[in-house]
């Protein structure tokens, strides 16, 4: 029961497309999974004391940067630069939002927790800077608008094989 209990190590994860059993890329940093609700206070019609309700108006969902080291995926890449524009037209993709699915992993592979990122489209693109005079990975930036997150646990995650 303790591994049910244990949390997630942020240093293994996996990015695929939603319901693919195969990974998109390799990514090594993931950020700005972030959902905040607006509201609204009223008063309730039928409540002599005056006291205000707050009520879920609008949900929004911040942008999320997914970052790796460069590599020769073109594929995900294709998806990604057809969200711009080309020489003369707009962008040339034509379905340009996808599901994403970024899974947390155990020690073992094991996929613990998944979060599908709702209709992922590219909005940014970023490459570090390149600089001869130290020796660092190359790494790029990718960063999806969302129009929603949902979170699912994996039941069998931590539980300890049968001896």
């Amino acid at each position: 029961m303790e591994g049910l209990f244990s949390p997630a190590v942020s240093y293994q994860f996996e990015v695929r497309p939603a319901g693919s059993g195969s990974s998109v890329a390799a990514f090594t940093k993931m950020s700005g999974i972030k959902m905040q609700v607006e509201t609204l206070q009223v008063r309730s019609g039928n409540d002599i004391r005056g006291v205000k309700e707050y009520v879920p108006v609008f949900t929004r969902y911040a942008p999320v940067k997914l970052s790796r080291g460069v590599v020769g995926d073109n594929d995900f890449m294709d998806w990604i630069l057809s969200a711009s524009a080309g020489d003369f037209t707009g962008p040339t993709g034509a379905n340009l939002r996808r599901d994403l699915d970024v899974i947390a992993m155990d020690e073992h592979k094991t996929p613990l927790v998944t979060w599908t990122l709702k209709g992922a489209l590219p909005i940014g693109y970023e490459l570090s800077p390149m600089d001869a005079a130290r020796s660092e990975v190359l790494i790029e930036d990718v960063t999806f608008a969302v129009i929603g997150v949902t979170r699912v646990t994996n039941p069998s995650a931590g539980k300890q094989p049968a001896s």
